[in-house]
Parts: structure tokens; C-alpha cells; sequence
């Protein structure tokens, strides 16, 4: 039978009632907040002066006529799992990277939103509230991809305890949190940090990735160039991209992030629409492009993290499914 809610959370009660002492966000009932650093962050590490909060403002626009909540002061970095409800045996995961600009982090609309359509399909979700702010992108500094790294090493360490296949862990990031999905994508084999536990000794590569208007993956200063730092090999996993043209963060952060796939023969699934602007997470509107969460289901079928079975393989390799005139390999 599979171990859901409260029932895998009992071993960290109390570290989690630590963090419930601070000020700032908390999961909804149900859901216990995991410290990803039980004895501190890694050294050298920025921190936060200020009480992790809300720094929401009316000046901060609505998305879908909702408003999103801005998490800022992030000095304590934690996972929090949503577990889904299925008879089919281990479930795959996917870590989640809320967007923010490396400054926030959209915590709802890039979040728990997301956690809920996860679950929705059979998934379980697992939030990485990472530090912010002045974290990343990496290497500018390496905290958040500390964080990254050391969250899917903690995944799999209790895949079991959570029932999840470890074969089948993914990582999806909006915005800042695309480039770190990216960056853990081509930053998996070497350690930022010292050893803190056996969490640590597993792989942290993702199975699969999937990146929603990614930004850091082009140069604005530099014509929009590739980032240097951000080079995928044949070790990078099937990544599936989304973005707009008019997105002011550019588009050839998209583009750019699937030519180098392609080059490194890497299967990658991508799709450019006209309109959407930028930080839409999966609230619908009347723009296509926010429609994207039903192509990131086939497209999750298509590479064998969904099935219709419960047979659990591993992530196939797979170029996906062709979709309309999206533009795709």
C-alpha cells in the first residue's frame, strides 16, 4: 500500500516544527516542509538578513485576475512533497523550481498550482523552495543550484519511503527556474558541496526536464548568444521547452537551449507560440500558449513517464510527438 500525506513525514517532525517557527511560507494542511540542509547551509553560502515573508506590493500585477505571491528573504531552503494517490505502484516525481528572477520566487502561480496538476496526473510533486535572493544564475553564484542538486539526491535517498520510482524523477522550472533546471540538466556530476549524508552519494540527474519561458539561456549583452555556461552533452536529459515570441525575457532563450540540444543529440521537444508575454505559470487565459500543460502530458507519455500501465520502466529517449505549428525536433 502506498505511503501518502502525513504518513512519510513522521521522521521529520521535528525539523519541520523548526521551520514553522520562522515567518514566511507554509504548505497547506497535509504537507510538511523537509530543511534540505540539516546542519546548515553550505558554507560561503548568501543568506538573507531579513524574515523570509510576502513581499507581494499593489504595484505587482495580477495574472489571470489573481494575484501571485512574491517569497522573498529565502535563507532556509526546503522541500515540501506532494504525494500522489494511485494504484499503480511508485509514481514518477517531478522537483519543481519556482520562477522569480533568482530575487522572489512565485511560490503559487509557479508552485503549489503546479503541484496540484501534477498530482492531477498521477504524479508527485516535490517543491524546492530554494534561497533566494542573489542565488543564481550559476556560476554567479552557486547556491540555488546547491540547493537543486542536493533536492534530487533527497528524492531518491526516500523514493521508496515516498513511493517514488527513482527511474523516474524530472525537474520542471518557470522563468530563473527553467535556467536551473537547465543548469542542474548540465551540472549533475559534480558536487557543488560538501558531503552531508547518503542523499548526497545519488545520482542528481534528472530523468527529464521541462522548462517554461526560460530565462539566463541566452546573453542579452552579447546579441543573445548561447550562454557559455550552460553546455548540455549527450548526458543532458529529454527536455521539453515552451515559450513566447513576444516574451520580453527573449525567445532565443528557448531557441538557443534546443539548438544545443539537438547538437548534443539530445531528444527535445519544442514549442514557440506568437503571444504569451512572460510568467503565466498554468493559469488559462485566451492565449494558446497557456494551454502548454496538455502537450507536457502527451509529450510525458510519449517518452514513458505517464503510462497507461503499471509496468515502471525507465525514460525512454524519445523526440516526442509532433503538435500543430510548433516547432519541434
Amino acid at each position: 500500500m502506498r505511503f501518502c500525506g502525513l504518513v512519510f513525514a513522521l521522521p521529520f517532525l521535528f525539523a519541520s516544527s523548526l521551520i514553522a517557527q520562522q515567518r514566511g511560507w507554509q504548505p497547506a494542511l497535509g504537507h510538511v516542509q523537509i530543511p534540505l540542509w540539516p546542519n546548515g547551509v553550505p558554507e560561503g553560502s548568501p543568506a538573507s538578513t531579513e524574515a523570509e515573508a510576502d513581499i507581494t506590493t499593489a504595484k505587482d500585477g495580477l495574472v489571470a485576475g489573481r494575484p501571485v505571491i512574491h517569497l522573498g528573504h529565502v535563507s532556509l531552503p526546503t522541500i515540501t512533497v506532494y504525494a500522489t494517490h494511485t494504484a499503480m505502484g511508485p509514481a514518477p516525481a517531478v522537483v519543481v523550481f519556482p520562477g522569480g528572477g533568482y530575487y522572489i520566487l512565485a511560490i503559487d502561480l509557479e508552485g503549489t498550482e503546479v503541484c496540484e496538476w501534477l498530482n492531477s496526473m498521477g504524479v508527485t510533486c516535490v517543491l524546492l523552495k530554494y534561497r533566494v535572493p542573489n542565488t543564481g544564475p550559476y556560476p554567479k553564484s552557486a547556491a540555488a543550484l546547491q540547493d537543486a542538486q542536493r533536492a534530487l539526491g533527497m528524492v531518491r535517498q526516500h523514493a521508496q519511503e515516498w513511493g517514488i520510482d527513482s527511474k523516474r524523477v524530472g525537474v520542471l522550472g518557470f522563468s530563473a527556474g527553467a535556467h536551473l533546471a537547465a543548469a542542474l540538466s548540465t551540472h549533475f556530476d559534480k558536487r557543488l558541496y560538501e558531503r552531508v549524508d547518503a542523499a548526497d552519494e545519488l545520482s542528481r540527474r534528472p530523468d527529464f526536464a521541462v522548462l517554461i519561458y526560460p530565462g539566463y539561456l541566452a546573453v542579452a549583452e552579447n546579441a543573445m548568444a548561447t550562454n557559455p555556461e550552460i553546455q548540455p552533452t549527450a548526458q543532458t536529459p529529454p527536455s521539453f521547452i515552451v515559450q513566447a515570441e513576444d516574451d520580453p525575457v527573449h525567445v532565443e532563450n528557448a531557441t538557443n537551449y534546443f539548438l544545443q540540444l539537438k547538437q548534443a543529440k539530445v531528444p527535445a521537444e519544442l514549442h514557440i507560440y506568437a503571444e504569451g508575454g512572460h510568467g503565466y505559470g498554468l493559469r488559462r487565459t485566451n492565449l494558446p500558449v497557456t494551454a502548454w500543460t496538455q502537450l507536457a502530458e502527451r509529450w510525458l507519455h510519449t517518452i514513458g513517464v505517464l503510462q497507461t500501465t503499471g509496468s515502471a520502466s525507465a525514460v525512454r529517449h524519445s523526440s516526442g510527438l509532433s503538435a500543430g505549428n510548433d516547432h519541434e525536433r
